[in-house]
């Protein structure tokens, strides 16, 4: 589903849009084929599950919209089964979060994410994968 440029760019962008419209302050981000890192401080009035909601919902919306317009086939590989019928669905309903109780372990969770491309073989230097934070890491030294 993540799989080209242009869906990958609707995340960004969701993802982007929330945390500014939130006031979450994103420390870390990696979007791989078929998941996302996202590393984030939310201020103590966001709850992080209606955060996530948000950023799947929208991007949800755009991303099917698009796949429905180019009539792609993938379209119907991503569906679920949703009170009786099939519906599209393009994440999973749940996420899996860590919080982190100190400095160390935040900077372990950001290591991993901008890492995860060079252990799944997708490129050998991590500044080589455009769709993570890693590059804004060396531009800000």
């Amino acid at each position: 589903m993540l799989s080209n440029d242009i869906t990958k760019e609707i995340l960004t962008t969701t993802i982007d849009q929330a945390c500014l419209d939130l006031k979450v302050e994103l420390l870390a981000w990696v979007i791989m084929p078929e998941h996302v890192h996202l590393v984030l401080i939310p201020p103590e009035s966001v709850k992080l599950g209606p955060l996530v909601g948000r950023i799947k919902r929208l991007s949800a919306e755009s991303i099917l919209r698009l796949l429905r317009e180019s009539r792609s086939p993938l379209l119907q590989r991503l569906t679920m089964q949703k009170n009786g019928q099939l519906v599209p669905s393009l994440w999973y309903p749940r996420c899996f979060d860590r919080n982190c109780r100190c400095e160390r372990e935040v900077r372990e969770k950001i290591d991993y994410c901008h890492m995860n491309p060079v252990r799944r073989g997708y490129v050998k230097c991590p500044e080589d994968w455009r769709w993570s934070s890693y590059r804004q890491y060396l531009e800000n030294g």
